[in-house]
């Protein structure tokens, strides 16, 4: 018997933190037509990735941006209706889109 039973047998009411915390990796992907596009630019000198198009709502593209910046460990911001990442990740990023359900399309170099 070991220490989890024993907790167990001790408190059968208590949820185990692993059964309290699911992951949360689904997007409710709204479904457009046209495509997210990808651009890169450079600014001051440094690449940057900009991500445009998206027809949902502000708050929804939001939590796109913060869930993309924490895949990628990178910086970025969002503005004016747009997601701007530090550095030139469209492949990382288009392929990550592609996997949550969007279209995207590659503008630029």
């Amino acid at each position: 018997m070991d220490l989890k039973d024993q907790l167990k047998n001790l408190f059968p009411e208590h949820i185990s933190s692993e059964e309290e915390h699911t992951p949360e990796t689904k997007f409710e992907v709204l479904l457009q037509k046209e495509p997210i596009i990808c651009k890169y630019e450079k600014r001051k000198g440094k690449p940057i990735t900009i991500l445009e198009g998206y027809n949902g709502d502000e708050k929804d593209f939001k939590k796109l941006a913060k869930h993309l910046k924490k895949k990628l460990s990178v910086g970025g911001t969002f503005k004016n209706g747009s997601i701007i990442i530090q550095g030139d990740y469209r492949d990382k990023i288009m392929a990550l889109l592609q996997e949550m359900g969007f279209k995207t399309k590659r503008v630029g170099g």
